[in-house]
């Protein structure tokens, strides 16, 4: 596949809200690049929402009032693509995402993902992938958001439960309701992604264009399938966790976890890494940062927007640094 080219734009200066006030002031460079093999322009550098919510979901997640001055200052360097999903606070997180969108830009000059599969209640058929859920879960996404449509719907997991027939046509359906712009998947065996491509294609159904996987510097496991893969399909990927949960940007500790909220408390990270393993590529990222007088994020980030057929990298902050250092 023939890698699309990038696009550096000079972002203009007080972009209009919608009261006509300038919401932002755009002061950098941003390089824009396809989606995939879409027409579909994005940042290369797209903002995670799941840090901004309710911090009685994870101790570490920022409320609105903390968490809205990042959106803001995401617009402002030039980022036009936002990733969210149904589960991230229970919803929250949508609601932020949505009522920032509606006070800092216009909605045509952003790109909003979210993405469905966990459970969001009790109910049995409040999860999953079925037919029935998704077709209720784009409409809850939709409301919580305040949009009429999202760029990007993803399933968030594979689900082993429903066939993925159903699945595929029901997303086709979102898709042609005008509900969704595109469809995209994350996290799942290269094997099922490639059956899932296939079954579209061959009923002429809506074609995932893009797979948000689990890769960082830490974790390089995707370069063995998925990443050929979606080289050789030309699906555009957006990496999970690119600082590896904050573990890249070298203050964690094997002892005591570390000083921030989330190094001490998310315990997923904590199954993830820490191995001996990853702290010596965590020192190694360090002393380069240190030589080039940059922060270590910034190294993770720079070694994986220039993996083969990787143009973008999802990213989360919660600091006061820019969207390209925080952890």
């Amino acid at each position: 596949m023939a890698v699309p080219p990038l696009i550096k734009v000079a972002v203009p200066n007080g972009h209009p809200a919608p009261n006509g006030r300038p919401a932002v002031a755009y002061h950098d460079v941003m390089q824009y690049t396809s989606l995939g093999r879409t027409g579909l322009k994005v940042s290369r550098i797209c903002l995670g929402t799941m840090t901004y919510g309710d911090p009685a979901w994870r101790s570490w997640v920022l409320s609105e009032e903390a968490g809205r001055p990042f959106l803001k200052q995401a617009l402002e360097y030039g980022i036009n693509f936002f990733d969210t999903a149904d589960m991230y606070s229970r919803g929250v997180s949508e609601e932020i995402l949505g009522r920032a969108v509606r006070d800092f830009t216009r909605r045509d000059a952003v790109v909003v993902a979210t993405k469905a599969f966990y459970p969001m209640s009790d109910d049995p058929n409040d999860r999953g992938l079925s037919r029935k859920h998704l077709m209720s879960a784009i409409d809850a996404s939709l409301t919580r958001l305040g949009m009429d449509y999202v760029d990007l719907y993803q399933i968030h997991r594979w689900d082993p439960d429903t066939p993925i027939e159903e699945t595929l046509q029901a997303l086709h359906d979102i898709v042609r309701a005008g509900k969704a712009r595109y469809i995209g998947a994350s996290s799942m065996w290269a094997w099922q992604f490639a059956k899932s491509l296939q079954i579209a294609e061959r009923q002429g159904w809506t074609r995932f264009v893009s797979m948000q996987n689990h890769y960082n510097l830490v974790y390089r496991e995707e370069e063995r399938e998925m990443m050929p893969l979606c080289l050789e399909e030309g699906i555009g990927v957006i990496p999970w966790s690119p600082l590896a949960r904050g573990f890249l940007a070298g203050n964690r500790r094997a002892a005591d976890k570390g000083d921030t909220p989330r190094a001490r408390t998310d315990d997923f990270a904590h199954r993830l890494y820490y191995a001996d393993s990853d702290f010596q590529i965590v020192d190694r990222v360090v002393t380069v940062a240190n030589a080039r007088g940059v922060a270590p994020a910034q190294i993770a980030l720079a070694w994986l927007l220039r993996r083969p057929g990787l143009r973008l990298s999802r990213q989360a902050t919660r600091t006061s640094r820019s969207p390209t250092e925080g952890a």
